[in-house]
């Protein structure tokens, strides 16, 4: 599954030199986005939490948008659920979790923030079930997904 889901971020990633920003957004659609934020947020999860992911910038990006609706629709309803607790976490400390830290700040914000702890290990049980999910959407709606502008 994440095989053939990373062809489609590769490619948007592509369009987008590496470097998706509010210049170069409307080269991707609706559902490209959130296909990427799903690979951004996989990866962040997977290598270092909601802390990192929010740290590295991807917080407006997932939380921001209709992320969590898009994940619904195509499939991964418990995915979205979990993005939508997260958010409501976010939404109370967005000052707090994406000020500049220093690298003692970042780690002490896993302590700070153990809340994200019961979602992550959501997430670690869910994860192959809900990209299964998006893989199969994406399968059945590939026009969706496979032009870029």
């Amino acid at each position: 599954m994440d095989e053939f889901l990373r062809t489609f971020t590769d490619a948007y990633l592509e369009a987008v030199d590496n470097d998706l920003n509010a210049s170069n957004m409307e080269k991707l659609n609706g559902y490209q986005h959130a296909l990427l934020a799903h690979r951004f947020f996989q990866g962040e999860i997977n290598e270092g939490g909601f802390v990192q992911l929010i740290q590295n910038g991807y917080g407006s990006y997932l939380f921001d948008n209709p992320t969590a609706k898009a994940w619904r629709l195509f499939g991964a309803a418990k995915l979205s659920k979990l993005l939508y607790k997260a958010k409501e976490i976010y939404d109370k400390h967005r000052a707090e979790l994406e000020r500049e830290t220093t690298d003692e700040q970042f780690m002490e914000m896993y302590v700070e923030f153990e809340q994200f702890d019961d979602l992550e290990e959501e997430f670690f049980l869910i994860e192959e079930e809900e990209t299964s999910a998006i893989a199969r959407f994406v399968d059945e709606h590939l026009a969706d997904f496979a032009e870029i502008v």
